[in-house]
C-alpha cells in the first residue's frame, strides 16, 4: 500500500510530489492519464498559446527560473519548465503514465483507486491534482456530426490539419480563441468568428526579456525574488476591482479607450465587439493582436446565433449558411462539475456526485466532508481572476502537509472535515461572493454553476488564502481510528 497517491502531473501534481519528497514522505506515486507530464500545458498546444500571468510569478517559489525569455511565457516554454522541474527533483521514476483514474472508494482505512484498465491502487492518502481546465466544452450543435471537414477543440488541436488557404469557422471567444485567432488569421483564406458574447480585452504588456537581465537573475537570485515579489503585490492590488464593481467600472474605461483606438473608423465592428457587461464579470483577457486581427480583410465577426451545422458550413439564426472547410471550437472547458463526474465513494458509502449534487464545495477548496484523507488541489472556489494559480497550489500544499503530519502525530487512521465546518465556510464564502462583479456584472459565465452560485473563484486576496491554509484548523476536522 502506498502512503500517498497523486493524480495528475501538472503544476499541482508536480508541486505535491516535490513537497512530499522534501518533507521526507517518499512513499508516493504520481499517476498521469497522458503519455507525458504537463497537464493543461501539455494538452493546450494550439498556435499562440501563452500564459496571461507573468512568467516570474507563474512558477514555483521553490524553483525559480532565471531563463524565462518573455514577460508572459508561451506554452512550449512553460511545458519545458515543468519537464525541468521533474528532472531537477528526480520525479520521473515516481510517475506512471497512461494511468486513467476512473474511481476511488474509501474502505475505512485507505483508498482503493481504480483505473480504466481494471487496476486498483491502494493508498492512505489521495491528492487529486487534476485541475479544472482539462475537460473541453463542445456545444451540442445540431448537425455537427454531419460536417464534412475537420472539427476540433482548441485543447485538442489537430496539428495534422493544414489551415493555409482554408475557410475556417471559429466558434467561441474565450481565452484560447483570443490567442489562436491572431496566430492563424494571416494564413487562412477566410476566418469567420462566431461570437456569442464579446469579451473585455486589454493590451498585454508582453515583451522579450533581454539576455542581460537573465544573466543578472542567474548571478543574483535575490533580484529575481524581488521581481517576483513586486509582481505579486501588483497583482494583489487588482483584487479590489473584482470585490467592488464600482471600482471595476472605472477600470472599464481603459477597455473602452482601447476599443476606440483600435477600431477608429470602423464603428460597426467596434459595436459588435464591445462587451455589454461589467468588466471582470467574465475573465478579463489580454492581447495586443486580437483586435487588429478582427480588422483584417479576411476576417469577419458573426454575432447572429448558430442554428445548426451542415455538411458544408454553419447556419446562423438569420438563415445564412457560412460555408467553411474547418471548424475550431474556442469554447473553454467544463469546470463546475470537477471530480463529481468521477465515481468516488467516501464514508458510509456516500458518493461524491451526491454530496455535490447542488454544486461542488469543500473546506478551503481542499477537503470534503465525508471523504477522509482525500484532498483536491485547485478544488472548488480556489480559482483567481487576478493572480497566479501556482501561488494557490503552493498554499493548498501547506494545508495538505499539515493534515498528513497531524494524522501521523496522533497515530490516527485518517482525518476528515466536519460537515458543519464545511457548511459554515461555504455559507460565508457565498455571502462574500454575492456583491462581487462576478455575481453582479450582468453576464453568464463558467464561474457560475447551473443554479447561479459561484463554485469557482476565491473571493479575496491570495495573501488571505495563504494565511488560512498555513495550518489546518483542528476544530474543523476530526481524526478517525
Amino acid at each position: 500500500m502506498l502512503d500517498t497517491l497523486i493524480v495528475g502531473s501538472g503544476f499541482a501534481g508536480l508541486g505535491a510530489a516535490v513537497r512530499l519528497d522534501e518533507a521526507g514522505r517518499r512513499d508516493f506515486l504520481v499517476v498521469e492519464k497522458g503519455d507525458s507530464l504537463g497537464g493543461t500545458w501539455r494538452d493546450n498546444s494550439y498556435p499562440g498559446c501563452a500564459c496571461d500571468v507573468e512568467s516570474h510569478l507563474y512558477s514555483f517559489s521553490f524553483f525559480p527560473n532565471p531563463e524565462w525569455t518573455r514577460t508572459f511565457a508561451r506554452q512550449p516554454e512553460i511545458r519545458a519548465y515543468l519537464e525541468a522541474t521533474a528532472d531537477r527533483y528526480r520525479l520521473r521514476d515516481r510517475i506512471r503514465f497512461g494511468v486513467h483514474v476512473v474511481g476511488a472508494e474509501w474502505d475505512g482505512t485507505a483508498w482503493d483507486v481504480r483505473t480504466s484498465d481494471g487496476e486498483t491502487l491502494r493508498a492512505r492518502f489521495v491528492l487529486f491534482g487534476t485541475g479544472a481546465l482539462h475537460d473541453p466544452a463542445v456545444p451540442d450543435l445540431e448537425g455537427l456530426d454531419r460536417f464534412a471537414g475537420p472539427a476540433f477543440h482548441s485543447a485538442q488541436w489537430d496539428h495534422s490539419v493544414d489551415l493555409r488557404g482554408k475557410r475556417v469557422a471559429v466558434i467561441g471567444t474565450g481565452a484560447s480563441a483570443i490567442q489562436f485567432v491572431p496566430a492563424i488569421a494571416p494564413d487562412v483564406a477566410h476566418l469567420t468568428l462566431f461570437q456569442r458574447t464579446a469579451p473585455w480585452v486589454l493590451p498585454k504588456p508582453d515583451r522579450p526579456i533581454p539576455e542581460g537581465r537573465r544573466r543578472l537573475f542567474r548571478r543574483f537570485p535575490l533580484l529575481q525574488r524581488l521581481q517576483r515579489l513586486s509582481l505579486y503585490w501588483r497583482h494583489e492590488a487588482l483584487v479590489a476591482g473584482f470585490m467592488h464593481p464600482a471600482i471595476m467600472k472605472l477600470v472599464q474605461r481603459l477597455g473602452l479607450l482601447y476599443l476606440r483606438r483600435v477600431f477608429a473608423g470602423d464603428a460597426e465592428l467596434r459595436r459588435r465587439v464591445t462587451p455589454t457587461f461589467t468588466m471582470g464579470c467574465k475573465r478579463i483577457l489580454m492581447s495586443n493582436d486580437y483586435y487588429p486581427a478582427l480588422r483584417r480583410e479576411n476576417v469577419s465577426v458573426e454575432t447572429a446565433g448558430i442554428e445548426r451545422v451542415t455538411e458544408r458550413g454553419v447556419v446562423t439564426a438569420d438563415g445564412v449558411e457560412h460555408e467553411v472547410d474547418v471548424i475550431v471550437f474556442g469554447t473553454g472547458f467544463t469546470v463546475a462539475e470537477g471530480l463529481a463526474t468521477m465515481n468516488v465513494t467516501g464514508r458510509d458509502g456516500r458518493k461524491l456526485a451526491d454530496a455535490w449534487a447542488d454544486g461542488p464545495e469543500a473546506l478551503l477548496g481542499t477537503t470534503v466532508a465525508g471523504f477522509p484523507n482525500l484532498f483536491t488541489i485547485v478544488g472548488p472556489n480556489t480559482g483567481l481572476g487576478h493572480s497566479s494559480m501556482v501561488f494557490m497550489v503552493e498554499s493548498q500544499l501547506n494545508y495538505v502537509l499539515d493534515a498528513l503530519r497531524t494524522v501521523d502525530r496522533h497515530r490516527a487512521v485518517a482525518i476528515d472535515t466536519r460537515p458543519e465546518a464545511q457548511a459554515e465556510f461555504n455559507a460565508d464564502l457565498q455571502d462574500r461572493l454575492a456583491p462581487t462583479v462576478w455575481s453582479t456584472g450582468g453576464c453568464a459565465s463558467w464561474y457560475l454553476d447551473a443554479s447561479g452560485r459561484n463554485r469557482t473563484l476565491w473571493p479575496g486576496s491570495t495573501a488571505t488564502f495563504r494565511r488560512r491554509t498555513r495550518r489546518i484548523d483542528p476544530a474543523a476536522h476530526e481524526l478517525l481510528g
